[in-house]
């Protein structure tokens, strides 16, 4: 981890999450009815429970409308959650504003062009391994692990090393 991701880290109040290609494979699954399935990683869960209980807050921006999104991060404990937004600077800025969070205190974790916005935006750009490689040039830290394999989870367990709270997690967890 570099000293200026650390810096940068380490003044993180609010990790913003987008859902298809990050927190799943961007894979849509479709029953012969029209339902849509799609797998969550229960990994990149636990670390947005971590992020939770150390403090950082959770929000989730996503481009499509899903039920089982919504679900998903309800469950988790995410209370900031915005779906169907083509358009997601406009989205991101609501996101700010409704969490009191300034820019420069947010994390974004994006896969594709869509997240270019509150990613220039945010004060920390993060991508998934398998993004866009525009979105990857944009980024100042990505994930060596691909969307919904793990890099949530990464990004998570590198956020509350930087916060210095990743011992105490260990040991929260093991208890």
């Amino acid at each position: 981890m570099s000293d200026i991701f650390r810096q940068c880290a380490a003044t993180v109040r609010l990790v913003v999450f987008d859902v298809d290609g990050v927190l799943t494979d961007g894979r849509v699954y479709l029953g012969d009815n029209g339902d849509e399935f799609r797998a969550f990683d229960i990994k990149d869960g636990h670390g947005i429970r971590l992020l939770l209980h150390y403090g950082v807050q959770v929000a989730a921006l996503s481009g499509r409308e899903s039920g089982a999104a919504e679900q998903r991060l309800r469950g988790l404990g995410v209370e900031h959650i915005l779906q169907g937004h083509k358009e997601k600077g406009p989205a991101f800025e609501r996101l700010l504003e409704d969490c009191g969070a300034a820019a420069e205190h947010v994390a974004y974790l994006g896969d594709d062009l869509p997240d270019l916005g509150p990613m220039r935006r945010a004060g920390l750009a993060c991508a998934v391994a398998d993004a866009h490689p525009r979105v990857i040039e944009c980024a100042d830290w990505v994930a060596r692990a691909k969307g919904g394999h793990g890099a949530a989870r990464e990004l998570c367990d590198a956020l509350l090393k930087a916060r210095g709270t990743w011992e105490e997690a260990l040991k929260h967890c093991l208890t």
